[in-house]
């Protein structure tokens, strides 16, 4: 009874569904990884991210080979053909099971449904596993059996569903086999004939260095996580996103690392405030399952689909490029364009410039992320930008809008990462660098505010409330 594991987004062997099903059937195991340069490009996955999940493939056939598990690399251009190397595959190593952790972007499920015809008709069974939350996809339900659509009851019942379960993760699994020599990808067939060169790694690759990350923060900066995670210019966040959005870390390994550390008494409110981010992207996962719009360019609030955004043009470009004349967010911008990371609170910050103060379309702010970001993961970043721009579930109010000046001042009050970023803006103190151009001359090169925050924010409330009105 031979079975293949197809890996997804779930390259790590520990706290893996499918691949610990497959080694408690028995029998000769294969593993396969497809890579879709084509597909990739489709959903707008950013030469960062491709070059972290080729690495941590790499990294997984390694695992997988001492284990005794040999893992294909199958190239092929997008989904549709890809299910036809996948039946080739099973045919040429007579497969009899096939497993996968399931995936909930439209995409991915059409793509799983077809996968099963084919299966069928060669006689391969199918066992699909809910392995990307810490509660199973669809298990957190109103009383009603409905889906939640805002956050803050949805993360008791979440956290009720853990002290009712007890959610604990699968080990590693034993050896099925001699080690036999692992297959390599070679990553230069794909830079820069189809992507451009990525930036340098951000974090490093395999699970051993993702659990040393988790393992640091739980150890050296969690304590301080509520205090400082909203400083862009301190070591104050996990880092661990990059790793959670492709897999090679999973929710539940988070959350029960975390369990750990609370009962050996570390710091209760860091602990606590983290347990609350492994719950967010539960809710947006979850969001994603239960209402396929939000991935297929729609807005969660159908009614939000008649606002009449403005024309991009050259305001969306200076946005891109880090030239808008605001300091926060030219510095956030270049942050992403630089390193294909941007802190948590400055994604915040230019989401909302973008679609409040400039009033442009969520929906290429969303995209550009997903071109730049490793951690670029749909459910996230569309749930994240639907709140930003008041469309979204258990979005911002309309009328609530940053004013990224004053945000700057609260959060990088001395003007550090503005500095870091922006150098040309250096000779500034650190009450001017956030709104340079009320005083002195601007440096050569940098422009002024390419809008006026008060009347712009002012604007975007009217077009709310004309929405609501109509």
């Amino acid at each position: 009874m031979t079975q293949l594991v197809w890996f997804r987004n779930d390259l790590r062997v520990a706290d893996n569904a499918a691949l610990t099903a497959a080694c408690k059937n028995g029998g000769p195991i294969h593993a396969c990884f497809i890579v879709t340069p084509g597909q990739w490009q489709e959903h707008d996955w950013s030469p960062a991210r491709v070059s972290l999940v080729l690495d941590h493939a790499n990294a997984l056939s390694r695992r997988l080979a001492e284990l005794g598990i040999p893992m294909t690399f199958i190239t092929t251009p997008d989904f549709r053909s890809g299910i036809n190397k996948l039946s080739e595959l099973c045919k040429a190593r007579s497969i009899r099971h096939l497993h996968f952790n399931e995936e909930y972007g439209i995409n991915e499920r059409l793509r799983d449904k077809a996968v099963k015809a084919e299966m069928d008709s060669l006689g391969v069974q199918v066992n699909k596993y809910r392995d990307q939350t810490v509660a199973p996809v669809g298990s957190i339900l109103t009383q009603q059996d409905e889906p939640y659509s805002v956050f803050t009851p949805f993360s008791r019942s979440w956290r009720r569903w853990i002290d009712d379960n007890r959610p604990s993760v699968f080990p590693v699994p034993a050896p099925v086999g001699e080690p036999v020599k692992p297959e390599r990808f070679d990553n230069s067939a794909l830079f820069p004939a189809e992507f451009p060169e990525p930036p340098p790694a951000l974090v490093k690759t395999g699970e051993d260095a993702a659990h040393t990350q988790l393992e640091q923060f739980l150890n050296e900066r969690v304590g301080d996580y509520k205090a400082l995670r909203d400083l862009p210019a301190v070591n104050g966040t996990s880092m661990i996103s990059p790793y959670l959005a492709n897999g090679v870390l999973s929710g539940r390994q988070c959350l029960t690392a975390t369990q750990e550390r609370q009962s050996q008494g570390g710091n209760q409110e860091g602990l606590t405030t983290w347990t609350s981010e492994i719950a967010w992207r539960d809710f947006y996962i979850n969001i994603l399952y239960h209402y396929p719009r939000v991935s297929m360019h729609r807005a969660f609030k159908p009614e939000t689909d008649t606002l009449t955004w403005n024309t991009p043009g050259d305001k969306f470009e200076a946005w891109k490029s880090g030239q808008t004349g605001i300091p926060i967010v030219d510095a956030a911008m270049r942050q992403l364009n630089q390193t294909g990371w941007m802190h948590n609170r400055l994604r915040m910050i230019t989401a909302m410039f973008l679609t409040k103060n400039l009033f442009i379309d969520w929906r290429l702010g969303e995209a550009y992320f997903m071109s730049k970001l490793v951690d670029g993961f749909l459910a996230s970043n569309n749930g994240g930008w639907q709140w930003s721009a008041s469309t979204g579930t258990d979005a911002a109010p309309y009328f609530r809008v940053f004013n990224p000046a004053t945000q700057s001042e609260r959060f990088d009050p001395n003007g550090d990462f503005i500095r870091q970023y922006v150098p040309e803006l250096n000779k500034f103190d650190n009450k001017q660098i956030h709104e340079p151009g009320k005083k002195g001359v601007l440096p050569k090169g940098y422009p002024r505010p390419i809008v006026d925050l008060k009347e712009s924010r002012k604007a975007a409330i009217e077009k709310f409330q004309a929405l609501k009105k109509d």
